[in-house]
């Protein structure tokens, strides 16, 4: 089992779906775990599960698209908990439409949440961790960075930028024993998921090797492995969490 005793870990977009199962898991394998969700009621929610389960975890809000408050929510976690030893940047939105009906709005705030949001977070967890010298950044992308999907232009342009912007840094910071990595899912089983027609999901699972969607804790799992010492050697990658989709 992945030991994250003594570790502290910031996850953003906890409240529901793969951001909770990550928070929960990193939590049960011995981490403090910094819950945030843009209100507060959300991530307590995330926080008061994990801390019930009598594992240890604080929560706050923010937007990460908001620069100023990302500095604000990660000098809260220093104060609080110390050294940040890993920072999972998983907050995203969708705002999906084909690409000569998307509006400049639905464009920018997919955008602005999903890509310039993880700057934010990096931009603010980077220089902390440059000066502890050591820290591991974990961007969940999507596999539709990398195969592209219709009606999400958008999203899928962002979830490509996290690729690139993931592998120049982690060539930036590596040097002072900073590693970046992507989990890049597939078709996962949650809130959004559960609701598309059953002729969706029908054809979603022909397209997957494994025959089924995966679940939150199939990509948690992988998290807390690149969480963990375990993953010292490894920066820069994209890890497909698919079923085989993307083959």
């Amino acid at each position: 089992m992945i030991d994250l005793s003594g570790k502290n870990v910031v996850v953003t977009g906890a409240s529901r779906g793969i951001g909770r199962a990550i928070a929960i898991v990193l939590a049960e394998a011995g981490a403090k775990v910094a819950v945030t969700a843009t209100t507060l009621e959300a991530a307590q929610k995330t926080a008061r599960e994990i801390t019930d389960a009598g594992r240890e975890a604080i929560a706050f809000a923010v937007d990460v698209a908001d620069g100023e408050n990302v500095k604000e929510m990660v000098a809260s976690a220093v104060k609080e908990l110390g050294t940040i030893h890993v920072f999972i940047n998983n907050a995203g939105i969708t705002r999906d439409n084909l690409f000569v009906r998307m509006s400049e709005t639905d464009w920018n705030q997919v955008v602005g949440v999903n890509l310039t949001g993880v700057y934010h977070c990096i931009k603010a967890i980077a220089k902390p961790m440059m000066r502890k010298r050591v820290g591991k950044i974990i961007n969940i992308t999507s596999i539709v960075g990398q195969t592209g999907n219709p009606g999400q232009a958008n999203y899928s342009a962002a979830k490509a930028g996290i690729v690139g912007m993931t592998k120049s840094l982690a060539k930036e910071l590596s040097a002072r024993n900073i590693q970046l990595n992507c989990i890049a899912p597939g078709y996962i089983e949650t809130d959004m998921t559960r609701d598309l027609p059953s002729e969706n999901k029908e054809q979603l699972l022909s397209m997957i090797p494994a025959g089924r969607m995966g679940h939150p804790e199939d990509v948690a799992n992988l998290a807390a492995f690149l969480a963990s010492d375990l993953s010292n050697y490894i920066t820069g990658q994209v890890f497909n969490v698919d079923g085989g989709m993307v083959m």
